[in-house]
C-alpha cells in the first residue's frame, strides 16, 4: 500500500476527512502515527554485546523530521503533502519539543543515540521522563522567569510499556513505569531510549512557575530536570533522582541479561555501560549491591565484573560540575549503598595514600568522579585539549595511577539533524556538487574543497545563507516582534548561560560598539547580535547577564541613531527547534569561553557545518577546528589555556587592574551602571554584575576583552571581502566531516565498548 494511501486511511478513520480538508493539528497527528507505523517495520538492532548509555539528559529536539529522514521517506511524504496543497514544514511546527535536556550534554547524548543506531550497534539510552523538563523561559520586565514546560501529549513519541520496578530509598519505596522512544538509525534498524517515570508522580504539585514541594519525593521525582539545589531539600532531591534513574537502569540491565540467558559473572562480555558525566555514578555501587545482596556474588567478584563493565565520560573541569555529596545525604537517601561506598573507599585508601584520590574526603563528602575513575575501566575527555588538561593537571593524580584508562573521544554531531534536516537547501547543493556519499560518510565533505575556486558553487553557498537569514528574520519578527536586517552580519551566541561561556564579554563588545556609533564611528555594514540561553534558576549572576542583554536590546534597538547599524536580540525559550533556525543563518559563530574551561562544545561544530566562521578562544573543540581549517579560516583571540591555568595557580589575575589601565574596558564596564542602563534596567541586577566584573571576574572576561574587540573588528572588516568570506564558508563546511558523531561513536566502540 502506498504511503499516500496509508495516510488517507488514517485521516479517514480518525477524522472522517482527507489530506486537503483536515486541520494542521489533525494532519500532524496522523503523520505522527504514520511515522510510528513505519518505524515498527524496522528491525530492533541485536548484538552479542550491548551498550547502555545512561544520562540525566537527552535533548532530543523535535523528532518528526529527523525520523522521516532516517526512515528514507521525508521527500516522498513532503511531495504527497505538496500535491494536496499542504506543507510538511508547517505540519512540523505543530510538534511539541521533548523537554528532556538542557544544553550540550543532553544534545550530545541525543546525537550519540542517533549514531549508535545508524552504525547498526545494539545500544539503548536510559534516562528519566521529565514532565516539565528544565523550564520554559519567558522574559518579563527584562528578567528571566521560569514556567513549567508542559510538553507531553496524549499522542506522542512516548510508548508506555508494562515494565515497572520497585526502587527503595532510606525512608520510602516507589514504583517506576517505563516509557520508550524509538531511535531510528539512518537507513538502518532501531534502538530505544528508555525513560523511567514515577508511577505516583503528581503534576498538581507545581503551583506557580516551577515551584513545588521538594520533600514529597513519592510525587515529585520526575517533574523537573535539575530542580533548584540551592538548599538541602534540593540537594537531596537530586540524589533521589539520580538513584531512581540508576536503580531502574541496573534492574533493567540485569533483567535483559537474564532474559538472554547471559551469565552475570560475565556481564562485561555482554554489556558496556557508559556513564555520561557524574550524574549516573551510583550505578556502580547499585550494581555491586544487587550482585552481592541478590545474586550471591562475593564482593570481590562483584567489584571485578562491574569495574570491567562501566566507563566514564568526563564533560568538565569545572569544580561545581564534579559532584560531591555529603555522606550524611547518602545515609538519608540511599543507606543501602553507604556500606558499599565505604568498602570501595577502603580499598582505595589501602592502596593509595594521596588524599586527592580518595572517594570519601576528610569533610565526609563522597566524590562521584572518583568512584567512576577507580571502578570504571575507561575515562575519556571530549576534546583533544580537554583530555590533555585532565591528564596533565585536573586529574593528573589519577592519570599517574591509571594511564591506560585515559583516552580522548572528541565530540561529534549528527549530520542528519544539523544538515539534512535543518538545512535541506545546503544538503541538496552538496549532493549536486559532491554526490550523496557524505550523508553516510561525513569525511566525503572534503571533496567540496575541489570547488573552492568554483564561482558557481561559492555563489550558491552564499545564496543559501542569504535565504536562511531571511527565514530567520521572518521567524524572529513573528516570535520576538523585532525587525532585523537580513543583509546585516548575523553574529550569534547560543548556548547555556554560564559565566565561563562569557556572554558578558559579548555584551561588553556591544556596549563598546554602541559607544563608537554614538561617537560617530559607524560600521560599513550593520551587525545583528543574537543570543539564546537559559540560566539555571539558582544561578544569580547568569540571570543578571540575561538582564543586561535585554537592557542592551532595549537601549540599542530604540536608539534611532544606532539601530540602523546594530540590533540586539535575545530569543525567548531557546531550544533545539530555535537552534535549527539560528544555526543555518549564522555568519559569525561566537565560541568565546575562557580557554581551558569548555570541555568541547558542539555548537561550534554545527555552525561550521552550515557555513559559519568561528570567532573563538583556543578552548575545547575550537582547537581541533583551528587545526582542520587553518589560520585563514577561523578567528582566534585571547590567552591560551596554559596561561589561564597559570593565572589560577598563581592567583595573580586582578580584573580591576585591567579596568584601571584601559579606557576602553572602563567605559564598557561602567556603562552597565550608567544612566542609560539604570533608566531601563534594575539597579540590583546591574550593580551586582558590575561588582562581579570588578571584584571577582572568575572567568577572566577583562583579561581577553581588548583582544576580543580587536579580532572581532577585523572579522567584521573581512566580511566585506565577499570572495574571501565565501571561500572561508566553503572550507568550514568541507572540514566539518571530522565532527560527525558517527566518527565519535565508531571510536567509542573500537576503543571502549567493543560491540560487534
Amino acid at each position: 500500500m502506498s504511503l499516500e494511501k496509508q495516510l488517507e486511511i488514517l485521516i479517514g478513520q480518525r477524522y472522517k476527512k482527507n489530506i486537503r480538508t483536515c486541520s494542521d493539528a489533525q494532519l500532524y497527528d496522523c503523520v505522527l502515527q504514520l511515522t510510528k507505523d513505519q518505524t515498527k517495520k524496522k528491525p530492533v538492532i541485536k548484538g552479542k554485546k550491548k551498550v547502555y548509555y545512561i544520562s540525566m539528559e537527552f535533548l532530543m529536539g523535535k523528532l518528526l523530521s529527523n525520523n522521516l529522514i532516517n526512515l528514507g521517506i521525508y521527500d516522498e511524504l513532503a511531495e504527497i503533502l505538496k500535491n494536496n496543497g499542504r506543507d510538511l514544514a508547517v505540519i512540523e511546527e505543530a510538534e511539541p519539543e521533548p523537554s528532556l535536556g538542557n544544553g550540550g550534554l543532553g544534545r550530545l547524548a541525543a546525537c550519540f543515540l542517533d549514531s549508535i543506531a545508524t552504525l547498526g550497534l545494539a545500544g539503548d539510552g536510559i534516562g528519566l521522563n521529565y514532565h516539565f523538563g528544565l523550564f520554559k523561559q519567558v522574559f518579563r520586565d527584562k528578567l528571566q522567569k521560569a514556567e513549567k514546560d508542559d510538553w507531553i501529549r496524549k499522542n506522542s513519541w512516548l510508548h508506555k510499556t508494562d515494565t515497572t520496578f520497585e526502587v527503595c530509598f532510606g525512608d520510602k519505596k516507589v514504583t517506576s513505569v517505563l516509557y520508550d522512544i524509538d531511535v531510528i538509525g539512518y537507513e538502518n534498524g532501531r534502538n530505544k531510549l528508555h525513560l523511567f517515570d514515577l508511577e505516583s508522580v503528581d503534576e498538581k504539585l507545581v503551583k506557580s512557575g516551577i515551584d513545588f514541594d521538594k520533600e514529597k519525593i513519592d510525587k515529585n521525582l520526575t517533574l523537573f530536570l535539575y530542580p533548584d539545589d540551592s538548599d538541602e531539600a534540593g540537594n537531596l532531591l537530586r540524589i533521589y533522582q539520580e538513584y531512581f534513574m540508576v536503580s531502574n537502569a541496573a534492574q533493567l540491565i540485569i533483567r535483559e541479561l537474564k532474559e538472554n540467558k547471559r551469565s552475570l559473572h560475565r556481564m562485561d562480555r555482554y554489556v558496556a555501560i557508559q556513564i555520561n558525566d557524574t550524574h549516573p555514578t551510583l550505578v556502580i555501587p547499585e550494581l555491586i549491591r544487587i550482585l552481592t545482596w541478590e545474586e550471591g556474588f562475593t564482593m570481590e567478584d562483584a567489584v571485578r565484573v562491574v569495574s570491567r563493565t562501566c566507563a566514564y565520560t568526563n564533560h568538565t573541569i569545572l569544580a561545581e560540575a564534579l559532584e560531591k555529596w555529603p555522606l550524611a545525604y547518602m545515609e538519608k537517601v540511599v543507606p543501602q549503598l553507604v556500606p558499599i561506598i565505604k568498602e570501595l573507599n577502603a580499598r582505595v585508601a589501602k592502596k593509595y595514600k594521596d588524599p586527592r584520590v580518595q572517594i570519601i574526603d576528610d569533610q565526609k563528602r563522597v566524590h562521584m568522579a572518583h568512584i567512576d575513575i577507580h571502578y570504571g575501566f575507561s575515562v575519556n575527555g571530549v576534546a583533544e585539549i580537554h583530555t590533555e588538561i585532565l591528564k596533565n593537571t585536573e586529574l593528573n593524580h589519577f592519570y599517574r595511577i591509571y594511564p591506560e584508562k585515559f583516552n580522548n573521544k572528541t565530540n561529534g554531531i549528527t549530520f542528519r539533524r544539523w544538515l539534512l534536516s535543518c538545512n535541506r537547501e545546503l544538503s541538496a547543493l552538496l549532493s549536486d556538487t559532491i554526490g550523496d556519499g557524505f550523508k553516510k560518510d561525513a569525511g566525503q565533505l572534503e571533496k567540496l574543497l575541489k570547488s573552492s575556486e568554483d564561482e558557481k558553487v561559492l555563489n550558491a553557498i552564499e545564496e543559501i545563507k542569504i535565504g536562511k537569514k531571511r527565514e530567520l528574520a521572518a521567524y524572529i519578527r513573528e516570535k520576538e516582534g523585532i525587525e532585523i536586517d537580513p543583509d546585516s552580519v548575523f553574529d550569534i551566541q547560543i548556548k547555556r548561560l554560564h559565566e565561563y561561556k562569557r556572554q558578558q564579554m559579548n555584551a561588553l563588545y556591544i556596549i563598546h560598539k554602541y559607544l563608537e556609533i554614538k561617537g560617530g564611528k559607524k560600521p560599513c555594514r550593520p551587525v545583528t547580535f543574537i543570543f539564546g540561553a537559559k540560566a539555571a534558576p539558582a544561578y544569580v549572576i547568569a540571570q543578571d547577564i540575561i538582564h543586561l542583554l535585554l537592557v542592551l536590546a532595549d537601549i540599542v534597538n530604540n536608539d534611532p541613531k544606532v539601530s540602523p547599524y546594530m540590533k540586539v536580540v535575545m530569543v525567548e525559550n531557546y531550544n533545539v527547534s530555535y537552534a535549527e533556525k539560528l544555526i543555518p543563518a549564522c555568519d559569525i559563530s561566537e565560541q568565546i569561553s575562557l580557554a581551558s574551561k569548555e570541555a568541547s562544545g558542539t555548537g561550534n561544530m554545527k555552525f561550521m557545518l552550515n557555513g559559519a566562521v568561528t570567532l573563538g578562544t583556543s578552548d575545547g573543540a575550537n582547537v581541533e577546528i583551528h587545526q582542520l581549517v587553518g589560520d585563514g579560516n577561523i578567528y582566534i583571540f585571547g590567552e591560551k589555556s596554559d596561561a589561564v591555568i597559570g593565572h589560577y595557580a598563581k592567583a595573580d589575575y586582578v580584573s580591576r587592574d585591567y579596568y584601571k589601565k584601559s579606557p576602553v574596558i572602563k567605559k564598557a564596564v561602567d556603562f552597565i551602571v550608567g544612566k542609560q542602563a539604570m533608566k531601563v534596567g534594575h539597579r540590583e541586577n546591574l550593580e551586582r554584575l558590575h561588582k562581579e566584573l570588578l571584584n571577582k571576574d572568575w572567568f577572566m572576561t577583562l583579561l581577553d576583552l581588548e583582544d576580543y574587540i580587536r579580532v572581532k573588528d577585523r572579522m567584521l572588516s573581512d566580511y566585506e571581502d565577499r570572495e574571501k568570506w565565501k571561500r572561508m564558508m566553503l572550507v568550514n563546511i568541507a572540514k566539518a566531516g571530522f565532527f560527525s558523531s558517527d566518527r565519535t561513536i565508531r571510536e567509542y566502540n573500537e576503543d571502549i565498548w567493543k560491540l560487534k
